[in-house]
Formats: structure tokens, C-alpha cells, sequence
């Protein structure tokens, strides 16, 4: 999405009520003594516990839920060296319970985990790796008999069963943060979950999560994005922990860990005064903050350790790497930067969105990517707690060499360093700062992850506050002198080849016995949490009719939401046809955004935008071409304007559009050495065979023939055709003076969809081989056509058995066996009536687990488990995520938009509410039995060939290797 800008008559405005924050001190009536910045519009109070702990509040009332956030100031950097990795996997284990969440007999597991704790004492230090295997069996027969007391993912049945979205959790260097998002009448219970999780370790359940985590690594190892990453951070870092250590730790540490020093960790870090809670939406303050002290007041505070600091010498020349994957070459370059919150850290990121500021008006953007001279490029600036990174990236054309595209991204640099951009571009980086926060900070998420942000990095909120105003006062002059002092041959270049990578990892598993997941037994602390009745919070139904006032402009519905939020309007036009009716106008609007006019060039009118304050997009589906526009409201109508003049004007020119084919060429070249469109190609493929939309493009020879004059008559007539007008903003008659004069009654009709067919899956299996570590396996299934009436039932379905981390297949895949990292089903209806829904269960695993992970999940799907208190929860989680979610914003349009594909004029949420209410076990179990349990599915599979077990590939179906032209179609 590309960013939006503001006007300096606004910025003005805007500086002029908040050009000054001061910090304030009040005491509330309770006593509690919280910060709070003037001129604050987010309303943030900040609190300090007795205990040290920090404390962040804020209101937001757009649905009664709250996000939650529990930062702690601590992550890889902080891993011992002998022991990397263990920040990030301390994590996984805080999800696994304590002395009372999580096990039926303490008493019994305590012991049992004493002696898995010593054998992997014995293990860490054992260098004789047949004696390393004696003693690993000997875990798995302890960790054996620890499983028949503990109780799995009972922290993840407890928080669920508040109605929680989004659990989950991250490490990174110098954070560890805990995540979820509850109903407002919820907190008082998750604050008792979470004072319960984090007052003390458990670590049960340990050497199956271990291999969840070294699945984990070998996904990393299977990025090209972290290999990158990895090489860069090394050579940039190479004596700080920021390069030195990764979070996810090397295989030897992950394969020898100790359970002693992950205690310890915890003990020195997990501390009230390194921790913060951070509460963001429809909250009363002084009840919440007594709440939290009430939870949380009662941890200890502990002095923390002296950290070692760790400084880096200055770079002197240019340090180079070379990594390999089977992916396109690209090229990455980095420079070392200062610390977050710095000057030096600002005026870098200034240079960055000078380079490339979302693709609209950056240097790289107009004088590299809008000419085509590379297939990608761009610039930013990454400030960590210590140091940071400006980065420089480019993927070359076909045939382009690595120094000529470095030479392109170094040229763009020396017009900084001589001051060869426009005067005005500092002012609107600025005015687009203001503006994205000011929309970031409107939705409770957003709000929440600066709030942490600013936790992490040991910032006041004041001087988060403030920040924008130390941006605005760097000049042209500051961001010249800098650039010539800092961008020197003085920074590290890593080039990632197409190749066969090396240095990759194959690691022969431990034996690991499946562990017993006791999933019906519930510790007493669980069955209190379910016993506490919080009050109801009653499901809000949107009534589309009112909430979207319409009108017509001559033959064109209008449609208008009022946007209550800020100054910030769109204007959409939404034509009823895509690429079904016509696949060539996909491209059209492609070469288009590289054509000019007789007024502009391609250039101008990219910054004419940008002075606007108005970011336009195009998008084309197979049904439907959506054109927006998105910015200040009183600039609108001249965003208007500038849109009609380029559609109705714009200049052909043959060159271009040869470039622009090129380009398609090349980027579909390297689609094909993707990993990851490789296998989104052969699901699809898995899915409809060889006739679908995907491989049905345009073919090279009609590429290379296409007249672009024909080609840009359907832009500039496009305005003919039928479509409606979607309005948001405040002034809904202003905005439709924008746009009336530039509506005409429809003279034109688009041509008939073309059809494709849906067919039935057969139990056909279809390989394209990857080398990569994992293997990575998709089985669908076509199902009925989409019933309104299941929509319940397909709700709780995934919640119950298919999805997140309280689901049947999670435990029983990743919890109990430790088969796969990644595993899960997923029921999907169809967003169109008379169309079939269809099931995909997925696992990416290490190639040698794959037929037991294959296994594993046909047991589970053979019959369906009757668990009836996990049943139980998942239906309550559905109905009281219902409850507390609101519609609001452009999701009231687009929203209404969706349900007419499916025949439906009102709110259909109401009817799944009902149905969920009335939902019972044996209903469930029913509709998995006549829907789901018949179906047969195909199956893609991605991974090395030498890597197939072909035993079990042949159970799951006929099979046939597939190229990667038949997938992509070209």
C-alpha cells in the first residue's frame, strides 16, 4: 500500500496544537501516580509499579476488546555464548505452563523433570555422540513418564477460552514480547493467566518443543531472506551480539541445550523492573491500573545484571560476502548506522525514504524502478536498541551483473551527497510521518506496538512524542553533510547467487516417542479460570442500510461511509468485471503506472501526487477492477482531476511498453526459482489442474504482439463501463462534488466472464522438486458448494480441530509427536454462491518425518476426536470473538461488497452467532462426517526428489512429477 501525505496548510495546523509535549505527573484518586504528555491526543498514561514494573494504558473504543502486549527487555543479545538461541527458546516454553497450569500431579512431574533436567546436563557436556544418543534415549523414556502428569497446551485452552485472537509471541534481539488481544470484559481473567505464566519456569514437555524449534531453524534455513539476512548482520556486526548471535541460535546449541541455564535467564530477566504491560483499547483507567497491581504488583524486584557493552570499530572498507540459494540473484548492501532514537539514526532514515519512499517519489523509485532499470530496489534505515543498519537492496535484470545494478543504487547516493532532490521532499517525508502515525495510532494494535516499541528501547513517551519535531528540524544542509561523512566505502555487500547452498544443515533426528497429550484432564487452575463468569458483552450487528448512506450520480450508485477519525478521505471506483472478462486489462493498468501524459511525464505525475497528499492504487481480481484514491479530504477533488486527466490522456509509447514486457518476462523467470510462489503454483495446480486462472495468462508471442495504443483505449475508456462509487470521508456532499463531473452514463459493456472449471479432486499427488531442508506438503480437497448455513459449524471446525494453538492438530502433530513445525487444516467457503468450498491441510516438516507427520494427520482425520470440554471452549472462543468484534471504517463497505457474492443483503454474522449458540458436539461431529470425511483430496509436495519416500507418497495417490511450466503455465 503505498503511503499518504500531507498538506503543509495541515502540518501547520497540526504543528501548531502539538509543536510541544511536556511531561506530567498526577496522582488519581486511588493513589497511583501515572505520566501523561500534553498534547498527547493518544491519551497515554504511563505507570511505574513498586516493583519496577511499567505500565502502559490506553483508551480506544473502536470494539470492546483490548490489546495486550508483555514486553520484556531481553532477547538474543542477551544469550550466552555457549548457549545461543535460548532467549527465542524460552519463549516457546513459557506457553507451556507452570507448577499449577499445566499438570495433573506437580508433586510427581516436579521429580521427573529434575531428572530430565540433569540428563541433559549430562548430554551438554558428553562428547562422544554414541554416548550422546545413550543418554537422549534415555530423556525420551523420562520425558515419557513426565507426560502421563502434564496437561498440553493448557496456558493456550485457558487464554482461548477468553475469546482471544492473535496469541502468539516474538524474540529478537533485544525483545522478547508476549502477545494477545482479549475481550474488554476478559482482562481481569487474563490478568490472572498471565501473573500465573510468568511467576515462575516449567519446562515440561521439553525435547518435543526442542524439535519444534530445530524445524524452526531448518524453515529459517529455507529462507532466502535470512540467509541474506544472516550474512549481512555477521560481516556488519562482527563483535556485537547483533551480528554474532541469531535468534534462533546454531544447530549444535539447539541440539545440545541446557535446561539450568534457561532457568537461570528466566530468574535474571523475567523481572518486574525488565517488564512492562501494555493495554491498549475500551478500558476504564483507574479499574484497570488497580487490576494489574493487584496481578502484578506481587512480583519481586531484582536487580539486574551490568551489561557487558560490546563496541564496534569503524569501518574502513567495503566487506563483501557471497551466499547461494536456488532463488534470483539479488544484491544487498548496508552501512553500520547509530541507535534508535538518535540523530544520526533519523537523518539515515531521512536518506532512506529520500532513496525510496514506498514507491511514489524516492530517487531509486523514480530514476531506477520507474524506468525499469532493475526488477526491484529500494532503501531504509533499521535502528536497533544498539546500532542499526541502512540497508540498500537491489534484484538485477537478466543478464545485468551485480556491479552494474550496484552502481545504480550508488548513484542515486552521490545525487544525495550533492543535493540533487527537490527542496520539498523533506517537508512531506515529515508530513507523511505525522500522518501514518496518526493513522497507525487509531487502531489499538497500532498504538500498543509503538507503546512497546518505545518500552524496549528505553524511550519516554515524551520523546516518542517528540521525535517528529527533531525530524522536522533536519535541513537539506544536515541531510547533504551527513550523507557525504556516512556513505563512504565503508560498508558490507552481500551477493546471493543462483546455487547450490553449502552450507546448509542436515541433522538425523532423535528418536522421539510420541508423548501422551491427556487432552480431556484440567488442572484446577484452569477449571477456575472457566468457572469465572464474566459479564456478557452483547454482539453489535451492523445494519448495512443505515450505517452506508447511498446515492446516484447520473447512472452510477454512490455509496458513502463518514470517516470519524481524521482528515483523511478515499474515493474508490469499483467496476463489476476483472480478469475473467478480460485478461489484458491487468496489464493495461500495469504499463499504465509507467506511461505519462501530453501534460506529464511518468515522473511529474508520480510527484504531482505526492505534493497532494493523494496516493492512487489499481487493483484487478478475476471479477472485479477496484481504482482508488487515498488522502487529505480537501485535496480530493485536485486528486480527482489529476486521475481523470492521466486515464483519459495517457500517452502510449511503444518503448515503454517493450520495457514493460521484458520486465513481466524476467519476473516471471524469477517467480519460477521462488520456493514460495513455487508451491502457491503447485496447490494451485493440486487444486484445478492444468486449466485455472493462474496458469492461463498471456502468452509471450501475445505479449511481444499487443499494439499499446489498443491496449491503453481500454484505460481510457474504462470510465464508460459500468461501475459504482465508493466515498469515506467526513464531508460526504463535498466529496461527491469531487468526482460528479468527471462521471458519465455507461456506454459500454464488458465482455462475458470466461468460465473454469472446479474439478473434483481425485487422489492425485504432484511433485516439483526444491532444494531446501524441509519438504513442504499440501492436500485439498473440493467440497459442496457454499451452504450459509454451515458457516457455524465451519467456524468452530477450524477452531476445534484445524487452526491455532489449542487445535487437535497442533498438539496432536507438533505437541505430542514433534512432527512438523508448521501443521494445520483449514476448512474455506467459498466467497461466491454456487461455488465449492474446499479443505487444505498443510504440513512443512524435515523430509524424513513427512510420512509419519502424513500419518499422523490421516489417523486424526479418520475419525474425528470427541473431546467435549475442548468442543466446549472452541465454541464459547467463536461466539465471544463475534461478540466483541465490530465493523467499522471502509470494512462497513467492503464488507456489505463481499456478502452480495454470496446473495446476502444484511449482517450474515448474526446467523453464525445463532447457529454456534445451538451448535453441539454430535452436530459437529455430523458435519464432519458427511462433508468433510468422504472427500478425497490431491496433494503438491515441494522438496529434493532424492528426499521421497515413495512408500508413502504411493498410499496417498497416484503420482506425477509436475515441471515447473506446467505450474506456472509458461
Amino acid at each position: 500500500m503505498k503511503k499518504i501525505f500531507i498538506s503543509l496548510s495541515l502540518f501547520l495546523m497540526m504543528q501548531a496544537v502539538a509543536q510541544k509535549f511536556d511531561t506530567q505527573t498526577v496522582k488519581d484518586a486511588q493513589g497511583y501516580t501515572y505520566e501523561t504528555v500534553k498534547n498527547d491526543r493518544a491519551g497515554v498514561r504511563v505507570y511505574t509499579l513498586k516493583n519496577g514494573l511499567k505500565v502502559y494504558l490506553a483508551k480506544n473504543d473502536d470494539a470492546p476488546r483490548i490489546q495486550t502486549y508483555v514486553p520484556v527487555r531481553t532477547g538474543s543479545n542477551n544469550d550466552p555464548s555457549d548457549n545461543t538461541g535460548l532467549a527465542h527458546y524460552l519463549e516457546h516454553m513459557v506457553f507451556k505452563g507452570t507448577s499449577h497450569l499445566g499438570t495433573q500431579d506437580w508433586a510427581k512431574e516436579k521429580v521427573l523433570l529434575h531428572q530430565i533436567s540433569d540428563l541433559y546436563e549430562q548430554h551438554k557436556a558428553e562428547k562422544d555422540p554414541e554416548k550422546k544418543k545413550l543418554i537422549y534415549k534415555k530423556i525420551d523414556e523420562v520425558s515419557q513418564e513426565a507426560s502421563k502428569y502434564a496437561i498440553a497446551n493448557e496456558y493456550d485452552k485457558a487464554i482461548s477460552s477468553l475469546g482471544a485472537t492473535g496469541t502468539n509471541a516474538h524474540t529478537w534481539l533485544d525483545e522478547t514480547v508476549y502477545k494477545n488481544n482479549i475481550p474488554a470484559n476478559e482482562l481481569e481473567k487474563w490478568l490472572k493467566i498471565e501473573k500465573e505464566r510468568f511467576s515462575e519456569l516449567v519446562l515440561r514437555l521439553f525435547h518435543t518443543e526442542l524439535e519444534a524449534v530445530y524445524e524452526e531453524y531448518n524453515r529459517a534455513q529455507d529462507n532466502d531472506g535470512r540467509l541474506v539476512n544472516y550474512a549481512l548482520m555477521e560481516a556488519l556486526f562482527p563483535k556485537h551480539p547483533n551480528g554474532q548471535q541469531t535468534t534462533i541460535g546454531t544447530s549444535e546449541h539447539l541440539k545440545s541445550p541446557s535446561m539450568v541455564a534457561i532457568h537461570k535467564y528466566f530468574d535474571t530477566y523475567y523481572v518486574p523492573n525488565n517488564m512492562a504491560v501494555v493495554l491498549v483499547g475500551d478500558l476504564d483507567f483507574d479499574k484497570t491500573i488497580k487490576l494489574v497491581d493487584q496481578y502484578f504488583g506481587s512480583f519481586k524486584y531484582k536487580e539486574l545484571p551490568m551489561k557487558k557493552m560490546v563496541s564496534e570499530e569503524p569501518m574502513t572498507q567495503v566487506v563483501t560476502r557471497t551466499v547461494k540459494s536456488p532463488s534470483a540473484p539479488r544484491m544487498t548492501m548496508a552501512w553500520r548506522s547509530d541507535s534508535y532514537g538518535t540523530k544520526e539514526a533519523r537523518l539515515a532514515s531521512m536518506v532512506g525514504e529520500i532513496l525510496s519512499n514506498s514507491g511514489d517519489a524516492g530517487l531509486i523509485d523514480l530514476n531506477i524502478s520507474q524506468k525499469q532499470k532493475v526488477l526491484s530496489a529500494g532503501a531504509y534505515e533499521s535502528p536497533y536498541k544498539t546500532y542499526g543498519a541502512f540497508t540498500m537492496y537491489v534484484v538485477p535484470k537478466d543478464g545485468q551483473s551485480f556491479d552494474e545494478a550496484k552502481k545504480l543504487l550508488l548513484d542515486q547516493l552521490d545525487l544525495v551527497k550533492k543535493g540533487q532532490f527537490p527542496d520539498w521532499m523533506l517537508k512531506a517525508i515529515v508530513n507523511d510521518m505525522r500522518v501514518q502515525r496518526m493513522k497507525g495510532w487509531e487502531t489499538a494494535d497500532g498504538l500498543a506496538t509503538t507503546l512497546y516499541g518505545a518500552y524496549i528501547n528505553e524511550r519516554t513517551w515524551q520523546q516518542e512524542l517528540e521525535e517528529i519535531n527533531d525530524y522536522e528540524k533536519i535541513t537539506k544542509a544536515d541531510i547533504v553533510k551527513f550523507a557525504n561523512e556516512f556513505f563512504k566505502d565503508n560498508y558490507v555487500v552481500v551477493y546471493k547467487e543462483k546455487g547450490v547452498n553449502d552450507k546448509l544443515v542436515r541433522v538425523q533426528n532423535p528418536a522421539i516417542t510420541p508423548i501422551k497429550l491427556n487432552r480431556e484432564a484440567q488442572s484446577p487452575f484452569l477449571r477456575d479460570i472457566l468457572a469465572i463468569k464474566a459479564g456478557d458483552i452483547k454482539p453489535q450487528f451492523i445494519d448495512y442500510k443505515s450505517a452506508i448512506a447511498t446515492s446516484e450520480i447520473k447512472d452510477k450508485k454512490v455509496s458513502f461511509v463518514q470517516n470519524k477519525y481524521n482528515k483523511v478521505a478515499q474515493v474508490n471506483y469499483i467496476f463489476p468485471f476483472g480478469t475473467d472478462n478480460d485478461k489484458e486489462l491487468s496489464l493495461g493498468v500495469s504499463v499504465l503506472q509507467y506511461l505519462g501524459t501530453d501534460k506529464y511525464t511518468p515522473e511529474q505525475l508520480k510527484e504531482e501526487f505526492y505534493k497532494l497528499g493523494i496516493s492512487n492504487s489499481f487493483r484487478t481480481s478475476n471479477d472485479q477492477t477496484i481504482i482508488s484514491l487515498s488522502g487529505l479530504e480537501n485535496n480530493m477533488q485536485k486528486g480527482v482531476e489529476l486521475l481523470n486527466h492521466w486515464m483519459t490522456n495517457v500517452k502510449a509509447d511503444k518503448a515503454i511498453y517493450d520495457q514493460t514486457v521484458k520486465t513481466i518476462l524476467e519476473s516471471r523467470e524469477v517467480a519460477k526459482k521462488d520456493k514460495t510462489r513455487i508451491m502457491a503454483a503447485l496447490s494451485n495446480y493440486a487444486k484445478y489442474g492444468k486449466d485455472s486462472r493462474m496458469t492461463d495468462i498471456i502468452s509471450k508471442q501475445r505479449l511481444e504482439s499487443i499494439n499499446v495504443n489498443e491496449l491503453m483505449s481500454k484505460i481510457k475508456t474504462l470510465n464508460q463501463y459500468p461501475y459504482e462509487i465508493f466515498l469515506y470521508g467526513e464531508d460526504q456532499k463535498g466529496l461527491e462534488k469531487a468526482v460528479k463531473s468527471f462521471v458519465i452514463n455507461t456506454k459500454m459493456q464488458p465482455a462475458k466472464a470466461k468460465e473454469y472449471a472446479e474439478p473434483a479432486t481425485e487422489g492425485k499427488v504432484y511433485f516439483t522438486p526444491y532444494d531446501m531442508v524441509q519438504m513442504e506438503m499440501a492436500k485439498v480437497a473440493k467440497a459442496q458448494n457454499v451452504d450459509l448455513s454451515n458457516f457455524g459449524k465451519v467456524n468452530v471446525f477450524n477452531e476445534y480441530f484445524g487452526r491455532g494453538l489449542s487445535s487437535i492438530v497442533f498438539q496432536e502433530i507438533r505437541e505430542s509427536k514433534s512432527l512438523a513445525y508448521s501443521a494445520y487444516v483449514s476448512y474455506a467457503t467459498a466467497s461466491e454462491k454456487n461455488h465449492p468450498n474446499y479443505v487444505t491441510n498443510y504440513i512443512g516438516t524435515q523430509a524424513n518425518k513427512l510420512p509419519l507427520a502424513v500419518n499422523a494427520m490421516s489417523d486424526l482425520m479418520a475419525d474425528f476426536p470427541q473431546i467435549p470440554a475442548q468442543f466446549e471452549n472452541s465454541k464459547g472462543s467463536a461466539l465471544k470473538q463475534i461478540a466483541s468484534n465490530r465493523i467499522n471504517r471502509t470494512s462497513i463497505f467492503y464488507n456489505q461488497l463481499a456478502l452480495k457474492k454470496l446473495g446476502v443483503d444484511y449482517d450474515i454474522r448474526k446467523d453464525i452467532y445463532a447457529e454456534i449458540q445451538n451448535l453441539s458436539l454430535p452436530q459437529l461431529t455430523n458435519f464432519y462426517n458427511t462433508d468433510i470425511k468422504p472427500l478425497k483430496y490431491n496433494t503438491a509436495i515441494i522438496g529434493k526428489k532424492e528426499n521421497l519416500n515413495m512408500e508413502s507418497i504411493n498410499k496417498m495417490g497416484e503420482f506425477k512429477e509436475v515441471t515447473l511450466e506446467e505450474i506456472f503455465g509458461y
